[in-house]
């Protein structure tokens, strides 16, 4: 009896996971590398700048993650229905509007640079000389970020995981590289950083281009009228708020956090702070890399109403990141003595301050991997408003409102501790609310994470090897689970020339994915595999066989697309 044993989405998370991890890995690491060598070569007190400036940052995240990363989900589900045109038109709003924001941004944060670093140094006036050479030169390579980064979410989307890694690589090389050149050998000072970090973004934007001559890429640029674009952009923008509403929190997050280690803490708090903040890039490798790895997946398999593969992605996601932040976690708070080493740190005002600051932050990173996980999958699975609330209590209400409040009775420490509590009091939240949900819609959604299940009496799910004697023997055997259905022979055969002819016209096939579901009016065959681009609608005449022929005779209706370098065909039968 065939089953299936999810080989097909386990490879496939597994090819998206990689490239998307070494992506994360090589944007994170050589973020906190750029950090290390500027502490290094200018000393610790120089991170005050930086992570004074750190919300600008944080606020360009939150466009391109809102439209780039939105519009790429979108993207996908539109690929899941076969909307080719769709697909396309969220690709040239979403691109288009990100290159012309990252131009808005870069002219406005020039012409204004003075009164915005005032405005960060409120509480710190003596950096605002540092602040406002470091925000110049940063600010220019904006829009290259954008560009760069929105780009490697579609291309991602559009099964070809590995260049944006080989893009943000060289971008976070150069930037490393171009560090000691303009620090070094031309003392450039704080400004110096800034510089390295835009010329990596435009190196890495010229890399990602190559795109646009991949022989293999689908999305194209398609013209819009005024009214479309703007429609697709309000969907792109609802779609995307949610998770990059993280970002939005954060940057508002931080200038608050900032000016109160500021007022209560001084210099060497937000040195503490820069470098507790530093230590998350090591752990959004992980988050990062399952996150954006899990949401095309998510989005595609759960449009489908394919939950027992959403289950799956879930289960396998949760275990990386939950292992990887309780690793780290325990590293922090065992070792703080670590990060001291790495960064340089030896003023003795600031070391006391530091260690006891990376061993209380350290205890948010297994609660902040449930939480950004979570952000992701309820948008992934169309549930904005939840994932928005979540972003909204875990990014901002509940640290700004316990570091208010703690600082005020316990200090510095208040303020540490409150990243803790944050997670926590987010996670008891998703936990009541998935209660709620469930007792609400009498079981329709189960679980902490929402999901739905399928009705195992009307929903077969089978995995086969790619050869002729298994698609003949499950074909026998969806038609023995159908008996009595008076379309169950004609089910039988369209599942037996569909898999001989994906066999067929493959040199080689691993494994291949059929769906049955029973529906009240019709029978739905969903078939996944990962052969050459095949749509099964288009006869080629040059064919040595028919089957293909067989099947759209009798066939009520079949729908075809690659998505996720998968092809996906849904046959429907009328009962």
């Amino acid at each position: 009896m065939h089953e299936r044993n999810y080989e097909l989405l386990r490879s496939k998370f597994t090819e998206f996971f990689l490239p998307t991890l070494f992506t994360s890995m090589a944007g994170n690491i050589c973020l906190f590398v750029d950090g290390l060598i500027v502490s290094f070569l200018l000393g610790a007190a120089n991170l005050s700048a930086i992570q004074i400036v750190a919300p600008l940052i944080t606020f360009v995240n939150l466009i391109y993650w809102m439209i780039g990363l939105g519009g790429s989900v979108l993207c996908s589900v539109a690929k899941a229905e076969f909307d080719d045109e769709k697909s396309n038109s969220y690709f040239s709003v979403a691109i288009i509007s990100l290159i012309t924001l990252g131009i808005v941004i870069a002219v406005v944060g020039l012409i204004f640079s003075g009164p915005i670093a005032q405005l960060l140094c409120a509480s710190q006036p003596e950096l605002i000389p540092d602040v406002t050479s470091y925000f110049i030169l940063l600010v220019i390579g904006m829009p290259f970020l954008c560009y760069m980064m929105s780009l490697s979410y579609f291309i991602r989307a559009d099964g070809i995981p590995t260049l944006p890694f080989r893009a943000i690589l060289l971008a976070n090389i150069i930037n490393i590289v171009f560090d000691i050149i303009y620090l070094q050998l031309f003392n450039m000072g704080i400004g110096g950083a800034a510089l390295s970090t835009s010329t990596g973004y435009l190196t890495g934007s010229i890399l990602i281009s190559f795109y646009f001559y991949k022989s293999e890429r689908t999305l194209q640029f398609i013209k819009l009228k005024v009214t479309s674009f703007l429609s697709y952009l309000r969907q792109i923008v609802t779609s995307g708020f949610s998770s990059s509403s993280t970002q939005l929190y954060l940057t508002l997050k931080l200038l608050i956090i900032n000016s109160l280690i500021g007022i209560y803490v001084g210099n060497a708090g937000l040195v503490a702070f820069g470098i507790c903040y530093n230590s998350l890039f090591i752990l959004y490798i992980f988050l990062i890399g399952t996150a954006q790895t899990m949401s095309p997946i998510v989005s595609v398999y759960y449009k489908e109403e394919d939950y027992s593969g959403v289950n799956y992605i879930i289960r396998r996601s949760l275990k990386i990141v939950f292992a990887s932040s309780l690793a780290l976690a325990v590293l922090f708070i065992v070792y703080p003595q670590s990060l001291l080493m790495l960064y340089s740190v030896k003023d003795p005002s600031y070391v006391l301050v530091v260690l006891n600051a990376v061993r209380i932050f350290a205890i948010s990173y297994v609660g902040t991997a449930i939480t950004f996980l979570y952000t992701f999958y309820s948008q992934a699975i169309q549930k904005n408003q939840l994932s928005t609330i979540i972003s909204l209590l875990e990014g901002l209400i509940f640290p700004i409102g316990f570091a208010t409040v703690l600082s005020f009775v316990f200090g510095g420490n208040g303020i540490w501790i409150s990243f803790a509590l944050a997670e926590l009091f987010t996670i008891l939240f998703i936990f009541a609310y998935s209660r709620h949900l469930s007792r609400k819609t009498d079981g329709e959604y189960t679980g902490f994470f929402i999901n739905k299940h399928n009705d195992d009496t009307k929903v077969f799910e089978y995995t086969i090897r790619g050869n002729i004697d298994e698609a003949v023997e499950l074909s026998q055997e969806v038609q023995n689970y159908l008996e009595g259905n008076k379309s169950a022979t004609v089910v039988s055969m369209a599942i037996e020339e569909m898999l001989v002819n994906i066999i067929n016209t493959n040199d080689e096939v691993g494994t291949i994915d059929v769906i049955v579901r029973n529906n009240e009016d019709n029978i739905l065959i969903s078939v996944k595999d990962t052969g050459i681009d095949f749509n099964p609608v288009v006869e080629n005449e040059n064919l040595e066989f028919d089957n293909i022929s067989v099947l759209n005779k009798i066939a009520d209706k079949i729908d075809y697309s690659r998505v996720l370098g998968l092809n996906s065909t849904v046959i429907t039968i009328k009962n």
